[in-house]
């Protein structure tokens, strides 16, 4: 088969992280070296939820990953393969032989950790043997520290669940980010003067810890706005349990319902707390919307 020459970085690069940063940079560099294209393969779902059958709480959905992969990096093709049981048993040997005949592998980048194939029997030392005997290009990526801590996704996955999202910017070297459609939410912010925007968490994909955040707005549009996001139950207004992300756009007027939106977790404010009647809650709100000014005047 005829393909365009293609660099590919490997990896399941939840978060995109520092770590997955000096992978995709070097991916770019090797190809505009190359003339060749840019390309990341990854899976659609994280092996270890395959192999074991329970779900894996992931950083980004899948959608997200791509998104910031290209966004940020400028990989030009990110080739999202199913995990399915076909790939799930193929050998590491045959796993380098696809990519190469099925997307036109001339140079492969892995981390120093990276390991594939059935049972996960591929490893970096391996990869890097047979794209010798291939005549492949081949890099391996070590380890990146931050702050004297190794930059993983499990890691910051901590972070986040904690509401630490100013940490776990440091260790992406970008936002924690959402993104989502926008659905139709109780409407209940409209009767206090502080109309919201609702998402509602793809599965398996974590929130921050509940509580209120100051965040920024990405529209389709390109424009963006500042908000300040609750991510919790709604306790002052909704008696039951379900997890909501809702946003009130500062300065916007307009109908987002229907439309996929971004948003950038740039601080926690607080916890999120039952007030004793709307009037509190819309006090409460007024000052998290300072807040949320006073932080993007200094950013």
């Amino acid at each position: 088969m005829n393909h365009q020459p293609t660099v590919i970085a490997l990896g399941f690069f939840d978060g995109v992280h520092r770590g997955h940063g000096a992978l995709l940079r070097r991916t770019v560099e090797r190809a505009a070296a190359r003339g060749a294209r840019p390309a990341v393969f990854t899976f659609d779902r994280p092996p270890k939820e395959v192999v074991t059958g329970k779900p894996v709480p992931l950083i980004n959905s899948a959608e997200d990953r791509v998104d910031l992969i290209r966004r940020i990096f400028g990989i030009e093709q990110v080739i999202l393969a199913p995990f399915d049981r076909a790939m799930m048993t193929m050998s590491w040997q045959d796993f380098i032989t696809s990519l190469v005949e099925d997307c036109g592998a001339v140079h492969l980048v892995a981390g120093h950790d990276y390991h594939f194939g059935y049972k996960n029997q591929g490893t970096p030392e391996l990869l890097r043997s047979r794209c010798t005997e291939l005549g492949l290009g081949c890099d391996i990526i070590p380890k990146v520290e931050y702050d004297g801590i190794t930059v993983s996704s499990t890691y910051i996955r901590t972070l986040v669940e904690s509401g630490d999202v100013e940490r776990a910017a440091e260790f992406l070297a970008h936002p924690h980010c959402l993104s989502q459609t926008v659905t139709h939410g109780r409407r209940i912010g409209r009767t206090i003067g502080v109309p919201t925007v609702n998402l509602t968490p793809p599965p398996s994909v974590l929130i921050p810890a509940h509580g209120v955040y100051i965040t920024r707005v990405h529209l389709p549009d390109g424009s963006s706005y500042p908000g300040v996001t609750n991510v919790g139950t709604r306790p002052t207004v909704d008696p039951g349990n379900s997890v909501s992300v809702e946003t009130f756009l500062l300065d916007y007027d307009g109908d987002l319902y229907g439309k996929r939106i971004r948003l950038d977790f740039c601080r926690r404010l607080r916890a999120e707390r039952r007030f004793d009647t709307l009037t509190d809650l819309k006090a409460q709100i007024s000052r998290d919307i300072a807040a949320a000014r006073s932080y993007f005047s200094e950013n």
